[in-house]
């Protein structure tokens, strides 16, 4: 009997998120609360960088970066706020570090709620670096399997690929 497998995966599309803080510096720029306060937002690979004025611009710029990345489907559960740091010339700074792949702890505790859900079906799941490969005998099984991880409220953003 031919058995069945998906990979459980914590990423993001790293140009929609290029987009979102494109769109949030340009509304930055414009809007009125912000427009003079020289507010940037800059995007490296691994983090955003936040400078801004004041803690109040700063908390403005998180909100505009926060939905702009909603709007363009990237979960906020991605974004770890650093702590904020006060800046050169009277100015605040926060680091927002871009979380990816799913940590051991968290494959861990999804792996034995799955098999704890499904222990009467003959599901498997295996940690694979920073995946989670899911096998079953039955499609069916996958599915429900899906709509269990999808219906949990886990602390990162979970895809599903390479269903075959």
């Amino acid at each position: 009997m031919a058995s069945y497998s998906f990979d459980v995966v914590s990423d993001f599309d790293q140009q929609e998120l290029v987009n979102a803080v494109d769109q949030a510096q340009r509304e930055i720029k414009t809007r009125y609360d912000l427009k003079d306060t020289n507010t940037t937002v800059e995007l490296s690979d691994d983090k955003i960088v936040i400078n801004a004025a004041s803690d109040m611009s700063l908390e403005a710029a998180r909100s505009v970066l926060g939905n702009k990345a909603a709007k363009r489907e990237i979960s906020l559960k991605i974004f770890e706020y650093g702590t904020r740091e006060n800046a050169s010339g009277a100015r605040v700074r926060q680091e927002i570090t871009l979380k990816r792949g799913i940590e051991k702890e968290l494959a861990k505790k999804i792996s034995k709620a799955t098999k704890d859900e499904f222990r009467d079906r003959k599901i498997q799941v295996s940690i694979q670096g920073d995946a989670l490969r899911v096998t079953g005998k039955s499609k069916d099984d996958l599915q429900a399997v899906m709509q269990f991880l999808r219906g949990g409220d886990w602390p990162a953003p979970l895809q599903f690929n390479n269903y075959r």
